[in-house]
């Protein structure tokens, strides 16, 4: 391994470690949806507390189509800075789940396999070395999508090491409930669980909204009240000298379950 993998390995690992919710302060704000030339902030919620005049956030495309034959998908990733000054050096990460693999962000580098998150299929994390003031960043995001699965996606958006989350968008699902298996493309909606058709022709359930407890499994946490919030802090680069890589999900579990 090369010292520049080496050195990004570690930094993701150490962004994608937890151990309690006291590593991070979690603002009482949620985002609403916004609609932005067919953008939505849907799922997206302030975590840590930026640095003074910088307000972080970011937006995803409100409806993908996926081609039916190759499973291929296109999303827009955006994050800007309303605030009134320049973010520093910050970074965004694309994150995929279950039925949704991203496959390249454009100008980002992939996560490797070993450091993603359990439950993750894919990442990508997105180096930007300074967000002006009032300005974004927008990000074409190659996927592909499996419709006989459900599909999650999310972006934080980080300090440059990881320590901290300024903002977090998702992990919020992809889908549709009336999939279109003799089109060309079948269209799915930002904030929609997917219903995936059966064999022997119904569908797998599921509804609106992407926030509610059943709409996701039991090891995918997601943006919503306070006790379902990802935290990212700290503590990650002490769990990384204890050789525990990777594990971000998975110590919010156990420590959930104890």
């Amino acid at each position: 391994m090369s010292s520049r993998q080496g050195k990004t390995r570690t930094a993701v690992a150490g962004s994608l470690l937890t151990a309690s919710f006291s590593s991070v302060m979690i603002l009482g704000f949620t985002a609403s949806a916004d609609d932005e030339g067919g953008l939505s902030d849907h799922g997206g919620k302030v975590m840590d507390a930026a640095p003074a005049g910088v307000k972080l956030s970011t937006l995803l495309s409100k409806e993908i189509k996926v081609d039916n034959t190759s499973q291929k998908t296109e999303i827009s990733g955006v994050v800007k800075n309303e605030g009134s000054k320049t973010s520093g050096k910050i970074r965004l990460l694309v994150v995929g789940f279950d039925g949704l693999t991203v496959k390249n962000v454009e100008g980002c580098t992939e996560i490797a396999k070993g450091d993603l998150p359990d439950g993750a299929n894919s990442g990508f994390a997105c180096a930007i070395d300074d967000l002006a003031a009032g300005k974004s960043k927008t990000y074409a995001i190659d996927a592909t999508f499996n419709l006989k699965k459900k599909g999650d996606i999310c972006l934080p958006v980080q300090n440059a090491d990881g320590s901290k989350t300024f903002w977090q968008q998702g992990p919020v699902p992809f889908g549709t409930t009336n999939q279109s298996p003799n089109e060309p493309a079948t269209p799915l909606l930002l904030g929609t669980d997917n219903s995936p058709v059966t064999p022997g022709g119904g569908d797998g359930g599921g509804g609106n909204g992407g926030g509610g407890k059943d709409d996701q499994p039991d090891e995918l946490p997601q943006t919503g009240p306070a006790d379902r919030v990802l935290p990212l802090g700290m503590v990650g680069a002490a769990l990384i000298s204890a050789g525990a890589a990777g594990l971000w999900w998975n110590n919010r579990r156990a420590r959930q379950g104890t």
